[in-house]
């Protein structure tokens, strides 16, 4: 017996905007048309639901997903691999903790001038 194909399925890359719940995020799709008077070239953007099986994305991600049957109301699209992961911004990103340690040692810095 002869093997079935899947049929084809459209895929796009896209970056990951937000994580909405357990194994979902939202990913916005860029793309450009000419303006059907004009001609000039317009920035448009798709968003859509995608389904992340094993939550292993993060806002900022570039990623490429493909088209599925309905998983959920809002979700028809899967994620097929994360192509660039985002960088990391916790590390560059202070914590109130750090800015509450680094204005008690300015402090202490200045009584023990006094």
């Amino acid at each position: 017996m002869e093997e079935q194909s899947r049929n084809k399925r459209r895929k796009f890359l896209g970056t990951v905007t937000s994580r909405v719940g357990d194994k979902s995020i939202k990913v916005t799709v860029p793309y450009k048309i000419p303006h059907p008077l004009y001609g000039k070239v317009i920035n448009r953007k798709t968003v859509v639901h995608v389904h992340d099986e094993k939550n292993e994305t993060k806002p900022g991600d570039r990623v490429e997903i493909m088209e599925t049957r309905p998983l959920s109301r809002m979700k028809r699209w899967r994620l097929v691999q994360v192509t660039e992961a985002a960088p990391d911004l916790d590390v560059l990103t202070p914590t109130e903790a750090d800015v509450v340690a680094a204005v008690d040692a300015e402090e202490v810095k200045e009584e023990a001038k006094s």
